[in-house]
């Protein structure tokens, strides 16, 4: 594989997130970093694809994955930091770090370059693959790819119709998904990247394809997505949520518990 070329986008990814906390990186502003990373993502699945001798046929398929991808979420975090501003995360940080906050933003900006180029591992090596045919392995992951998709976008419907009803206000959903999980849109987008590894079963592309989806957990579950939801759920909801703690998944599916 042409290690060279993913190396390189890893140097570049650092000096334009350094540009970008140059502009940003500062308080009312920084949320900005998210959706340069989902950006960033989709531009390297892009170039890595150009630049790959593989099959065509698969670098326009895995480019159109990565594309298609992280164009929805650019935009989703566009509309969001539109409509509702700096991310509440943010907010908090600024506040407890005070004046170390722009210094500490600068390590943030680099943090989020180091995920988009190891977040972007999946595309660069599904797309050396030089096979002239789709596997069954690669119809398989691409099933389990959209099928994800449907999911997170049925969780996200479910959320948004429970917020649109005003009697809903400082409740929390119960309906649909989210009967079964308390992150159900976390959990399919995690299934998302689980399907890179399906798709490359049988090839040099899988251990790197398998270290990419156990990261998004490692990162979804416990790192930047489920505790900080939690945690400002908890503010906003109270009791509520914390009874919706006791009684539902944190992040699997599972059938909720009775009330006792």
């Amino acid at each position: 594989m042409p290690w060279d070329q993913f190396l390189g986008a890893g140097a570049g990814l650092a000096l334009a997130f350094t540009l970008l906390w140059a502009l940003l990186g500062r308080e009312g502003r920084s949320s900005w970093a998210d959706f340069a990373w989902a950006v960033a993502i989709g531009l390297c699945a892009a170039l890595f694809c150009a630049l790959s001798e593989g099959w065509t046929a698969r670098r326009v398929a895995v480019a159109a994955l990565g594309l298609f991808w992280a164009g929805r979420l650019a935009a989703h975090l566009g509309k969001r930091l539109s409509h509702e501003g700096e991310d509440g995360r943010y907010r908090a940080m600024a506040e407890s770090l005070g004046t170390g906050y722009r210094t500490f933003m600068l390590g943030f900006f680099l943090l989020q370059a180091l995920m988009a180029w190891l977040f972007s591992l999946p595309f660069f090596v599904l797309a050396q693959n030089a096979a002239a045919a789709f596997t069954g392995w690669e119809i398989a992951g691409l099933a389990l790819w959209l099928l994800s998709l449907a999911g997170n976008n049925l969780a996200d419907r479910q959320l948004a119709a429970w917020k649109a009803d005003p009697a809903h206000r400082g409740k929390t959903c119960r309906q649909g998904l989210w009967a079964w999980s308390r992150h159900p849109n976390y959990f399919f987008e995690w299934l998302i990247w689980c399907a890179y590894p399906v798709m490359a079963v049988g090839t040099p592309a899988l251990p790197w394809a398998l270290a990419t989806a156990a990261l998004m957990f490692v990162m979804v579950r416990f790192v930047s997505g489920v505790p900080f939801t939690e945690q400002q759920a908890l503010r906003s909801r109270g009791d509520d949520y914390r009874r919706y703690q006791e009684s539902v998944s944190a992040f699997f599916p599972l059938p909720p518990k009775s009330a006792s």
